[in-house]
């Protein structure tokens, strides 16, 4: 019997394009390789896709991208592929479905996603919606409220009106410290903690460097809590953990670079609170149009106890330090498990809109 041909995307045009790259090197290494084979192609940072046939150790590296050109220039006929089929091999004609490992803006943001619904091939994850709605963090805090999900007060703004006027208006409304972020950024990348006023306008600065959407929330004293969430019309959630920075916040470094951040699954908390937890972020994620998988982050009130949804990630980091993977792990899946059933999850809600 013929495997099933998997095609998983990285890289992009994102400034999460590095991290897409180390997350599928980790999914490609967990799918099982007796029931797939696996079709490589990688995103480079103008948006051009190459098909990729080379060592994965070289996907971190970067030199996959030098390799995959090679590749295409001494056999253009094998390695050559277009997306929609308008001469030589269509990306339909080369895999039967697509796992987007993809970080950011054009990649986690529906735009991957619509194109695929255009080719009709079945991919893991949410739809065009789902994502969309949840790389916005504007629009992702609009569904919150409306869904009735306690988040911090914020302040949403474009890059065109920063200046003294919106400045003003940040700190009558918000109390530091504040927190400055692109509305369409992942991984904390162009975050910025702000504890006083004098450090507003630069921070707004560098988050229009990201975006022209900024969204200013006041900042909490809080403990960063995380589940992950699988399912298409019943979405279940998993253990919740604990992200337990080594630096003032849990920014891109400590993400990804500092040994000396931590995290804890399960979370030391009460059962109420982990039920309260994975409660909200199934109703997020229903509320999102989200499918297959999702990673929702909370924040709770080191004071209060309060917790306060954050925000959710359609496509979660897959890299060995991930939490989505660590999350669902603690419940008795394996990493191999994790990647068969977010599999099933695409073939199940392809199979049921078509």
């Amino acid at each position: 019997m013929a495997k099933t041909k998997i095609a998983v995307l990285f890289g992009g045009k994102s400034g999460e394009h590095d991290i897409s790259c180390i997350s599928a090197t980790s999914v490609i290494k967990a799918i099982d390789k007796e029931k797939y084979d696996i079709i490589t192609i990688g995103i480079t940072r103008q948006g051009e896709w190459l098909l990729y046939e080379g060592p994965l150790e070289a996907l971190q590296s970067g030199e996959w991208e030098g390799l995959a050109r090679k590749s295409l220039a001494e056999d253009p006929e094998r390695f050559g592929i277009t997306l929609l089929g308008t001469g030589g091999k269509s990306l339909k004609d080369i895999c039967d479905f697509v796992f987007p490992v993809l970080h950011g803006p054009n990649g986690e943001d529906g735009t991957v996603q619509g194109l695929l619904e255009l080719m009709d091939i079945p991919y893991a994850g949410s739809g065009v919606l789902g994502c969309a709605a949840t790389m916005d963090k504007i629009v992702a805090k609009k569904i919150f409220e409306a869904a009735g999900l306690k988040q911090t007060p914020y302040v949403a703004l474009d890059s065109a009106r920063i200046g003294p006027q919106i400045e003003e208006k940040i700190n009558a409304e918000l109390k530091y410290p504040l927190f400055v972020k692109p509305a369409n950024m992942g991984s904390s990348v162009g975050i910025s903690k702000v504890h006083a006023p004098g450090e507003l306008a630069a921070a707004l600065k560098l988050a229009a460097e990201y975006d022209t959407r900024i969204v200013v929330e006041q900042g909490v004293n809080c403990r960063e809590l995380e589940t992950g969430v699988m399912g298409n019309l019943e979405p279940v959630a998993s253990a919740v953990g604990e992200i337990i920075p080594h630096a003032d916040f849990y920014d891109f470094d400590a993400k990804y670079k500092d040994s000396e951040s931590r995290t804890l699954v399960p979370a030391d908390i009460s059962p109420e609170a982990a039920e309260e937890i994975r409660r909200s972020a199934v109703e997020a994620f229903k509320a999102c149009a989200c499918f297959g998988f999702s990673r929702v982050d909370f924040m709770m009130d080191k004071d209060t106890g309060d917790i306060y949804i954050n925000e959710i990630n359609a496509i979660p980091g897959f890299t060995n330090i991930s939490m989505f993977p660590m999350l669902f792990m603690a419940t008795g899946l394996t990493y191999t498990q994790i990647v068969e059933k977010i599999i099933e999850l695409g073939y199940e809600r392809y199979n049921a809109e078509n």
